[in-house]
């Protein structure tokens, strides 16, 4: 309770900002909002007692623009993915349903590139946004995943939309690994926070050059291997947790 109420105070302290940040438009309006949650992100990790660090297998160069894929278990995600990711612009892809959130949901709206999978036309309107953030020089970041995993696998099964817009836009992919949010907000109970540590591990730079449509599925499952891979070598708690659903 204290966790969730500080959020929501935290959260109303800020949202002044954003509305008039959301003046600004799309682009610049967004970059403020994002440098906003971040600020938000920083607070209430000292609120939450969580310590965050990012590990870097192979160097990573801020400066370039990156499609980021990342395994998704928890509610956690979006404040360490503003802890984890600190290029200067980027734009999560985010579920459309969120945005119904009273207050939140405003901020949602003006801060994600929303998904709403409810038919394949929106789909591909969704696509065609994330598009239109590339090509105005903007990373992305997205989790292939699509959805909670809930296996007790490493991973669920991959989408093929993150490494279609990669290809299509040849924009190279970068995985990041989120080994802790299971253990710091459980998606079984909102109010399981826990304070304790927080890792994200950037792995090795997947190059997309020359790569066509016809090198999707081959390209999702190289990316599957190597998450699922090192969530293995890092002992990812989840693995094999059988409280998970089957």
């Amino acid at each position: 309770m204290y966790g969730f109420v500080l959020f929501i105070a935290v959260m109303l302290l800020l949202f002044p900002f954003v509305i008039i940040a959301s003046f600004f438009g799309k682009i610049r309006g967004g970059n403020i909002i994002y440098i906003i949650c971040q600020l938000w992100a920083d607070i209430m990790m000292v609120i939450w007692g969580i310590r965050h660090r990012n590990l870097f297998e192979v160097p990573h160069d801020q400066s370039r623009q990156y499609v980021f894929v990342f395994n998704h278990i928890s509610y956690m995600d979006i404040p360490i993915i503003m802890k984890a990711i600190r290029q200067q612009h980027f734009r999560i892809l985010g579920k459309s349903d969120m945005a119904k959130i009273p207050v939140f949901g405003f901020l949602y709206r003006n801060a994600v590139v929303m998904v709403d999978r409810s038919s394949a036309e929106k789909r591909a309107a969704s696509v065609q946004k994330l598009k239109a953030v590339i090509r105005k020089g903007i990373s992305v970041v997205i989790a292939p995943e699509g959805t909670f995993n809930m296996t007790g696998e490493p991973l669920k099964d991959f989408y093929d939309g993150a490494f279609r817009i990669a290809i299509e836009t040849q924009t190279p992919i970068r995985p990041v690994l989120f080994l802790d949010t299971y253990d710091r907000l459980n998606y079984k109970n909102i109010f399981s926070l826990k304070s304790g540590r927080s890792r994200a591990v950037y792995l090795e730079e997947i190059t997309v050059a020359g790569l066509t449509n016809k090198d999707v599925t081959m390209l999702k499952e190289k990316v599957y291997r190597l998450m699922e891979e090192k969530l293995i070598a890092y002992k990812a708690s989840w693995i094999g947790d059988e409280g998970n659903e089957k």
